[in-house]
């Protein structure tokens, strides 16, 4: 609270980003954690939220004569453009916001201070949601080629590692030591995905210190175990995700790449992917982009082609395509790296273990992929995402990148995922928020020092008790698509802008619902329809045994009266339409009995008899005839049937 040098401004504009002249007029209010703006309308109180966290850059813009304007862009992609009266309160604004946005420690971030309504034993069951050994034991982990290693249990080996790695059976500790001595940051090659069905692996490292010519005994046998480990290959793949020219520049640095001469049996492939730089420069030009006021089709189709986004999404599928068909069609086991093994290599085992594993298309699934290719591993969130006030050449969108690839993927195989494109959007918008422990710090030590398990919530948690609002509501498990490997183009035109991330917030944009959400709105219309169909289907059934029941009495009580109906047709179709039109014997109460109790009226007579009652009051459209008997001491039943015509025979 004492960075807000003012709590509360009245008479704030809130202008839309899409159209100038939509305008909302209210009241800005300051706290600790977020900005809030009140609607001040009559009978209106539309309140919008900003979390601090989530504030990317505020920037103040020249003064006109309304006021003076505030232009907040926020890691979500969400811009509020407002007009503050008064210049010194808009300067006030600009340096809370600054600083409340920018947090100098951990200690500051909404995480440690966001504290939801339940006990301390089902805040410590979030975090027991996710067990990374259940995952590898779906894959059949360890096994009798595999096993776990506690070599990095204090996290001397790595500091970014996890401290549960899987290593080669046949890879001995001094092997594994030496193998990191020559890997950056002692990253050394371990088992990212595997492959039960084909005893194929995808491992990850960082990239060697060979330089211009050095070479390591250890890493050497390294990959030898790791080539070992799959009997059904004699040559294994090693991925060098960047370009090639970014890797002999490397080698400068005493960095670089594996010589195919030093190591036996290795195929050698550049994938070609930017560094973070790149990266951050192109979503920043594709941003500018999204903000233009009104552009033609011309300057947004030509602004986007510019910015290289698109061109940067197709490299990372590509290399998780290659990838993907090595372990799945080859059979081939495949190492994985880029310079540190964090960024590129995160990105492109993850697009690889979605195109292979089904289990990674469904919710659980990519929550488990997430937490082990970059929480576990070692991603640096921190530093990617901003979270703390740091380096800005340190930022760069790499998590942003591989959630639009599953997302373009998913614009492919609409029927392949259980989850839903708000899902992505909802796990976006939380790696930025800080509001759950999950993707803070840089790796997993970092994390344990914090003690997040014990200060703060789990982010998967709260998305699996909420997963009906992320649900697919085209998923269909048994669909070709959903099953083996997913095989998708990446030709140009199958590419697509994710305006669902980059306009989300855009009240100007039309339509606002998105066919996932018009979807899911139909299924719930359909089955709150099929439970009331089931419903009165249920009322229905209960009437009919009542009726039947009611059937069953009358008929003992007609069987033991004088009077008793005598009918052709079973009793328990009576009181149908059929019944007053077809043939029956009766003896009607209506009539003069005759010797035997019976009447046999002949079909032309009943015909005759039924279209007079029809034409004197029946329903016709109803099907329904009016069948009632006139009272047996009424004026017309004592009348002589043949009365009227001789009268009027004698007229």
């Amino acid at each position: 609270m004492e960075h807000i040098r003012l709590p509360k401004v009245e008479n704030v504009k809130l202008l839309d980003r899409v159209s100038s002249r939509r305008r909302r007029v209210g009241t800005l209010y300051l706290t600790a954690t977020h900005s809030i703006f009140v609607e001040s309308e009559a009978g209106v109180r539309n309140e919008t939220w900003v979390l601090h966290s989530l504030v990317c850059s505020v920037e103040k813009q020249a003064a006109t004569a309304s006021g003076c304007s505030l232009l907040i862009r926020c890691k979500n992609f969400q811009v509020l453009h407002l007009v503050i009266p008064r210049e010194q309160e808009c300067q006030d604004v600009l340096l809370s916001l600054q600083r409340l946005s920018q947090p100098e420690s951990y200690a500051e971030l909404y995480c440690f201070s966001y504290k939801p309504n339940i006990d301390e034993e089902e805040r410590r069951q979030e975090w027991d949601f996710l067990d990374l050994k259940a995952d590898y034991s779906r894959m059949g982990l360890p096994n009798s080629l595999w096993k776990l290693s506690p070599i990095n249990r204090h996290y001397k080996v790595s500091d970014t590692y996890p401290a549960d790695l899987f290593v080669p059976e046949s890879a001995t500790p001094p092997v594994i030591v030496g193998s990191s001595k020559f890997r950056s940051r002692g990253r050394f090659p371990t088992l990212s995905y595997y492959s039960k069905e084909n005893q194929a692996a995808i491992c990850r490292s960082s990239q060697p210190l060979s330089g211009f010519s050095a070479r390591c005994l250890e890493d050497e046998q390294m990959l030898e175990a790791i080539l070992r480990s799959n009997p059904r290959s004699d040559f294994m793949y090693v991925v060098d995700t960047r370009p090639k020219l970014n890797a002999i520049a490397n080698r400068a640095a005493g960095k670089g790449y594996e010589n195919e001469d030093n190591y036996n049996n290795i195929k050698f492939q550049f994938m070609g992917i930017e560094n973070i730089h790149v990266m951050r420069n192109s979503q920043q030009k594709m941003l500018e982009v999204c903000e233009l006021r009104s552009p033609s089709m011309s300057d947004f189709l030509e602004g986007l082609e510019s910015s290289g986004w698109l061109k940067h999404i197709k490299a990372v599928l590509d290399a998780g395509i290659f990838i993907a068909k090595a372990v799945a069609e080859e059979g081939v086991s495949v190492l994985v790296h880029c310079s540190d093994g964090w960024d590129r290599t995160a990105q492109v085992c993850s697009v690889a273990c979605v195109l292979l594993d089904p289990y990674y298309r469904t919710l659980r699934g990519l929550m488990y992929l997430i937490e082990r290719e970059w929480i576990s591993f070692g991603h640096k969130f921190s530093h990617r995402c901003n979270h703390r006030v740091g380096d800005p050449k340190e930022v760069s969108p790499i998590l942003d990148q591989f959630l639009e690839c599953v997302w373009q993927l998913m614009e492919q195989f609409p029927c392949a995922f259980e989850f839903s494109e708000r899902f992505l959007c909802t796990i976006h918008s939380h790696i930025y928020s800080c509001q759950y422990g999950n993707f803070i710090g840089n790796n997993q030590r970092e994390r344990i020092e914090l003690g997040l398990r014990e200060r703060t919530h789990s982010l998967w948690n709260y998305l699996w008790t909420n997963r009906s609002d992320f649900i697919n509501p085209l998923y269909r498990p048994d669909h070709s698509q959903t099953q083996g490997l997913l095989r998708p183009s990446t030709a140009p035109y199958c590419f697509k802008f994710w305006s669902g991330l980059y306009n989300h917030f855009d009240r100007g944009i039309h339509p606002r619902q998105s066919v996932e959400d018009y979807l899911r709105v139909i299924q719930d219309e359909t089955q709150q329809l099929e439970e009331q169909l089931a419903s009165h289907k249920q009322k229905i059934e209960h009437l009919v045994q009542q009726q039947e029941w009611r059937d069953t009495q009358k008929a003992t009580n007609f069987d033991k009266s004088p009077t008793a109906w005598v009918l052709s047709h079973d009793l328990t179709v009576a009181n149908t339409p059929q019944d007053y039109t077809g043939d029956f014997l009766t003896s009607s109460p209506c009539q003069p009995k005759a010797a035997d109790d019976s009447l046999i009226l002949p079909q032309q007579d009943l015909n005759k008899t039924s279209e007079a009652n029809l034409s004197n009051g029946s329903d016709q459209e109803s099907g329904i005839a009016d069948l009632s008997c006139r009272s047996p001491l009424s004026e017309d039943s004592i009348r002589d049937p043949d009365s009227d015509e001789a009268a009027y025979s004698a007229a």
